[in-house]
């Protein structure tokens, strides 16, 4: 029996694959794609339970014009949005570890198994921004924009954008943009490294990509995923140490078994 994934649904989503290419679409364009607990929640569970294992590229975009626009600001309303759970107050048992629930929605995307494409158009602000810092690349149509929106609502960015965000523009940088709340055209967040590139046919560019991605083989792409992101917490002598060991590790992972003994 086939399994039932109205969930994806009823949380805003869609997900497909297509040979090793999995695409995760936010899919609440009558609201621009704007984020509720639930659709946090589904992205957590895709990426727990419906990733095949030969996944090699991840593939997140936006239905509609907007690729997000952010929280769903009804979220704060004293009734929530209608269906979906009440976040919790802040003075309440259980706050935080529901914003950790809230943060596994993106922490996957990092994962080494594969490289994740943020496929964005139109608005990507707030929780949609941080969406996109949580994929490993970011190709943006030339009418995207980006804007870390939550200081201008007395909030601070908590869906794990702060340290992709200083680690790309540096903190000075990640300072004015944040305590400013100003939108970043795609030209400049190109300049900025928040794009890898700007382009007029968003959905033939991120397929080239995703192409290219699956050109190498997959366990030496898994490795060296790993070992790049890594790199920057290490020395140069820790990390000259992690390049022997991944390599040692991967060869002998590639080393065919050897022939059985003929009885």
């Amino acid at each position: 029996m086939a399994a039932d994934l109205t969930w994806l649904g009823d949380a805003g989503l869609k997900f497909d694959i297509d040979g090793a290419v999995a695409t995760v679409t936010l899919a609440r364009k009558e609201r621009r794609n704007a984020m509720t607990p639930r659709m946090w929640h589904g992205l957590a569970r895709i990426g727990s339970e419906l990733l095949p294992p030969d996944t090699r590229v991840v593939v997140v975009k936006g239905d509609g014009p907007s690729f997000c626009a952010g929280i769903d600001l009804r979220t704060f309303n004293p009734d929530g949005v209608p269906g979906e759970p009440k976040t919790l107050r802040p003075d309440q048992p259980g706050f935080e570890d529901q914003v950790a629930g809230y943060q596994a929605g993106y922490l996957w995307l990092r994962n080494p198994q594969f490289v994740s494409i943020a496929a964005v158009q139109g608005h990507a602000i707030g929780a949609g921004f941080q969406l996109a810092l949580a994929c490993d690349l970011r190709v943006l149509a030339e009418d995207a924009t980006l804007c870390m929106k939550e200081p201008a609502l007395g909030l601070v960015p908590d869906l794990t954008g702060t340290k992709p965000l200083v680690e790309i523009v540096g903190l000075p940088r990640a300072i004015e943009l944040c305590l400013t709340a100003r939108t970043i055209s795609a030209t400049e967040a190109r300049e900025l490294l928040l794009a890898e590139d700007v382009v007029k046919d968003l959905d033939a560019a991120v397929a080239k990509l995703a192409a290219d991605l699956q050109r190498t083989v997959p366990a030496a792409a898994r490795a060296t995923k790993e070992l790049l992101a890594q790199a920057r917490a290490n020395t140069l002598e820790e990390q000259a140490l992690a390049e022997r060991v991944a390599q040692k590790q991967l060869l002998l992972s590639l080393r065919p078994e050897p022939a059985g003994t003929p009885a």
